[in-house]
């Protein structure tokens, strides 16, 4: 017998920094999920989580999510608007966000502190996931560590380890020093995708577009784009 070449599939790495409470951060990572769905089989990708955090100053015990975001967008009738139009959007999408169960806006590090370790525990996209769920679909408040234990447990992670981390300032630093970086790389409003650490995608694009720009990259020959 002959030998057979075997060709593996173009290998892509996408890191997608975002926040949890951030609603097109979740409509994104749900479109990209259907791009890379789409090209099972051609492109082998790996998904990274990064932290950004949409309001850092946020008090540990969060505030009103009504009155946070009413303020942010400018009146009642504006965050009727805006939160309405999001959640049509979001449907399309398959996901069903209940503003009106959500009573709390929370400070994020602590769950961003939790998906980094969750890497290292192969669990970092059902952590993300499970936090966008909760804070989005099932009205948990994010503020409380009870509640991100709670998740984190059920999305794999053990107990203790968790629990161990939320009573420390493990991951501060680290998370910290990525968001500055970012900052620095002009990344100022999220969901942002950095694909092969070098093409940049703004913002929650359709999945078409997704699906484009990665055949696109893994079809283009190296040299072409080191030119």
């Amino acid at each position: 017998m002959k030998n057979q070449i075997v060709m593996s599939n173009p290998k892509i790495k996408i890191d997608v920094v975002s926040d949890v409470v951030c609603p097109w951060c979740y409509i994104g990572k749900r479109r990209l999920e259907k791009a890379i769905d789409q090209l099972k089989g051609q492109i082998d990708v790996e998904v990274e989580f990064h932290p950004f955090e949409l309001n850092p100053d946020m008090p540990k015990e969060g505030k009103s999510q009504k009155e946070h975001l009413t303020h942010k967008f400018g009146g009642v009738d504006r965050y009727k608007q805006i939160t309405s139009n999001v959640t049509k959007v979001a449907a399309e999408e398959g996901l069903k966000f209940n503003f009106d169960k959500q009573e709390v806006s929370p400070n994020t590090r602590d769950a961003h502190r939790i998906i980094r370790y969750a890497k290292s525990e192969g669990k970092q996209a059902v952590v993300k996931e499970a936090f966008l769920k909760a804070y989005f679909e099932e009205g948990i408040d994010l503020s409380k560590k009870e509640n991100l234990l709670a998740i984190a447990t059920k999305s794999g992670l053990k107990t203790t380890n968790v629990s161990s981390l939320l009573n420390s300032d493990e991951g501060i630093v680290e998370i910290e020093l990525e968001e500055r970086m970012h900052a620095q790389h002009g990344i100022s409003g999220v969901p942002f995708f950095i694909i092969n650490n070098k093409y940049g995608v703004s913002g929650a694009q359709p999945s078409e577009v997704f699906q484009k720009a990665l055949l696109d990259i893994a079809t283009t020959p190296a040299e072409v784009m080191k030119a």
